[in-house]
C-alpha cells in the first residue's frame, strides 16, 4: 500500500475552529483558565450524535467552548499555521478553510477586522508551509437571514483577495433554506463558489431546496442524495461536487459505521467527490485519515483513492498551475509501486 500522506490532494471541507489541534486547545485553555468539559479533555474525542436537536446542541456547545479559547491575534495565526502544517503533513497541496466571522467579531474588532486577520494569517501560513490556501466565509443557519446577507456582502468585498467562496453551515434542520437565497445571490454576483451544507442531517428533499434556492457549485456533505436516484443523476449531470466527510458522518450518527458511508455509490453514479475532515478537533481524524478509513473499511484500492484525490483537486478553486502539478503528482504516486505499509 502506498503511503496516503504522499498522495497530493485538496482539502475543501475544513472548519476554522474545528481545525484546531487538540493539544493547542488544552494549552490555550490552561493559559487563560478556561474550563473544558471532560469530552474535550480526558474523554476526547467526544462521543457525539446529531440524531436530534439535543445531540446537535451538545455538539455545538463543545464547538463554542473551543472557540472561546481563541483570544488574541497570535492565537488565530497559530491555529491557521498549525492547520496548514497538518494538511501539508497529510499530503495536501490546497486547503480551503471555512469561517463564520460573526462568531469572532465581538472579540476581534468586528467582522471586517477579523476577516482581515484571517486572510493575513492564511497568507503567512501559505508562505511558511508552501500550502496553497484560500477562505470560504460561511453564514450560520441558526441566525437571521439578514445576517447571512451581511456576510455575503463581506465575502463579495474580499472576492479575489483571499476569499473565494460563500457557505451556509450549522444544523440543516434549522431555518428556511429559501430565506437564504438573497445572500447566495449576492455571493453569486461576486463570482464566489457557493458551497452550502446540505444532505447530511436532512435527506434529498433538503438538497432539492438548496438546488432551487441557493444554486450551489458544491455541497457540504450531500451524501444522502443516494437515497433519490433521480436527484443523484441530477447532481452527477450538473457537476456539483460533494464534500464528503466519512468520520463526521459516523460520529454524528448519520451512518453507524464507515462501511455504510456511500462513497462508492456516489463514484459509480459519476458524482465528483472531495473528502474532507470537517472538524478534526471534535471528530479526531484529519484528512489523510478519511482516505485511510475508506482503505480499511471499504477496501478502496490505491487507484480508487487516487481518483478521489483527482476529483478533490478538480473541484477546488486552486490555481490552474497548482492543480496541473498536483494531478501529475497523483500519477507519480500511482507509478511508484515500491509500496509500504503506511496509513
Amino acid at each position: 500500500m502506498r503511503p496516503l500522506t504522499t498522495l497530493p490532494k485538496a482539502h475543501l471541507h475544513l472548519h476554522f475552529t474545528g481545525s484546531m489541534r487538540h493539544g493547542t486547545l488544552i494549552e490555550l485553555a490552561e493559559r487563560d483558565g478556561v474550563h473544558l468539559p471532560a469530552a474535550l479533555v480526558e474523554d476526547w474525542p467526544p462521543q457525539l450524535s446529531a440524531a436530534d436537536e439535543k445531540g446537535w446542541f451538545r455538539f455545538q456547545r463543545l464547538y463554542d467552548v473551543a472557540r472561546s479559547v481563541l483570544r488574541t491575534e497570535d492565537d488565530v495565526r497559530r491555529l491557521v499555521r498549525e492547520a496548514a502544517e497538518d494538511d501539508v503533513a497529510d499530503g495536501c497541496v490546497w486547503t480551503e478553510i471555512q469561517v463564520d466571522p460573526s462568531g469572532y467579531g465581538a472579540r476581534f474588532g468586528g467582522i471586517s477586522a477579523f476577516t482581515d486577520l484571517v486572510i493575513d494569517a492564511v497568507r503567512d501560513a501559505s508562505a511558511s508551509t508552501g500550502l496553497g490556501m484560500s477562505v470560504i466565509i460561511a453564514a450560520n443557519r441558526t441566525r437571521h437571514p439578514l445576517d447571512a446577507r451581511t456576510l455575503a456582502r463581506l465575502a463579495a468585498q474580499y472576492a479575489g483577495r483571499g476569499v473565494h467562496g460563500f457557505g451556509l453551515s450549522n444544523d440543516e434542520r434549522r431555518g428556511s433554506t429559501a430565506d437564504f437565497g438573497p445572500a447566495f445571490a449576492i455571493a453569486a454576483r461576486a463570482g464566489l463558489t457557493l458551497a452550502p451544507h446540505a444532505g447530511e442531517l436532512r435527506g434529498p428533499e433538503h438538497v432539492r431546496q438548496c438546488l432551487t434556492h441557493l444554486t450551489p457549485n458544491r455541497l457540504g456533505h450531500g451524501i444522502r442524495v443516494v437515497e433519490d436516484p433521480r436527484l443523484l443523476d441530477t447532481i452527477a449531470e450538473s457537476g456539483i461536487a460533494l464534500e464528503v466527510c466519512p468520520a463526521s458522518n459516523v460520529a454524528l450518527g448519520v451512518y453507524t459505521t464507515i462501511d455504510e458511508v456511500p462513497v462508492r455509490e456516489l463514484l459509480a453514479a459519476g458524482v465528483d467527490i472531495a473528502l474532507g475532515a470537517d472538524d478534526p478537533l471534535l471528530f479526531g481524524t484529519r484528512l489523510a485519515g478519511q482516505y485511510a478509513l475508506l482503505r480499511a473499511a471499504q477496501d478502496f484500492s490505491d487507484q480508487e483513492l487516487a481518483e478521489l484525490a483527482r476529483r478533490s483537486l478538480r473541484a477546488s478553486r486552486a490555481p490552474d498551475d497548482l492543480r496541473t502539478a498536483a494531478l501529475q503528482g497523483v500519477e507519480a504516486w500511482l507509478a511508484d509501486d515500491r509500496g509500504t505499509m503506511a496509513p
